[in-house]
């Protein structure tokens, strides 16, 4: 596969985030569909956490496992310090800067949707990066067909993050189609970016580093889109929309592991 090909095809993973972002824009929706939309949202955030620690600590075990024969203990200790340093950093920098964001506002005042919804975007951002190295790494030594499989799958997964972007969106002041783009290109433009780097550079240590960065983020977002709904005052139709929402994520990756991808 060309380089060329692997980057429209990288753009073309990332792009589908576009599809549920403009669920954002609803209004006129009773507080139980906010309540439902908001911590289905919760529901495919947390898988995607439990999916890219997944993908982290796979290289780091494998190296575990190598050092545990006596084979190279340096790369072990390597990547595992590029997971805890990685996974600390994404956590702790978006706290920060949410914090700081915060702090401009009312003394006290929760974070706004518009906050929330870029927080998801930057942490699905760099969880796209890495997936864009993937497809990537796999067109430049020549799995031409695993990089397509890669680019489906990628291209389903980001449909749907899309709308965990969208979903704290249904309160407050309805997004302009501005913002929606902007949070589209955080989250989404990664992907491609990644293409452009992992066709160049094959880097386990690379991608570590932006699972790890990704994991952290969206941590913090989990726990801040949890607030919103536990703020509805609804306890058993969050706890449901959240089974809905996980129970979906992974319906929808085993679908693909089905499929090969």
């Amino acid at each position: 596969m060309s380089f060329a090909q692997t980057v429209i095809l990288a753009a073309f993973a990332g792009g589908t985030i576009f599809i549920g972002l403009p669920v954002g824009r609803l209004r006129g929706l009773s507080k139980a569909w906010q309540a439902t939309l908001t911590t289905a949202a919760g529901g495919v955030i947390l898988f995607l956490i439990y999916d890219v620690l997944s993908q982290a600590v796979e290289p780091v075990k494998m190296a575990l496992d190598a050092a545990r024969a006596g084979h190279d203990p340096a790369r072990f200790a390597g990547y595992a310090a590029t997971l805890g340093a990685s996974v600390t950093v994404g956590l702790l920098g978006v706290t920060y800067v949410t914090s700081r964001m915060a702090a401009r506002q009312a003394k006290g005042a929760p974070l706004a949707p518009t906050q929330i919804a870029l927080g998801t975007a930057v942490g699905l951002g760099l969880h796209n990066f890495s997936e864009g190295l993937a497809i990537g790494q796999s067109a430049a030594i020549g799995a031409t067909s695993f990089a397509l499989i890669l680019v489906i799958g990628f291209a389903l997964h980001n449909a749907t993050e899309g709308f965990a972007i969208s979903a704290p969106l249904g309160q407050g002041e309805r997004p302009s189609w501005r913002f929606l783009a902007g949070a589209g290109l955080v989250g989404g433009g990664p992907t491609f970016v990644g293409g452009v780097v992992g066709y160049s550079i094959v880097s386990p240590v690379l991608s570590i580093l932006f699972l790890g960065l990704a994991a952290g983020a969206l941590v913090f977002v989990f726990n801040e889109v949890m607030g919103v709904a536990r703020r509805f005052s609804m306890p058993m139709v969050t706890g449901v929309a959240l089974t809905i929402g996980l129970l979906a994520a992974f319906g929808t990756d085993f679908i693909l592991s089905a499929a090969g991808s």
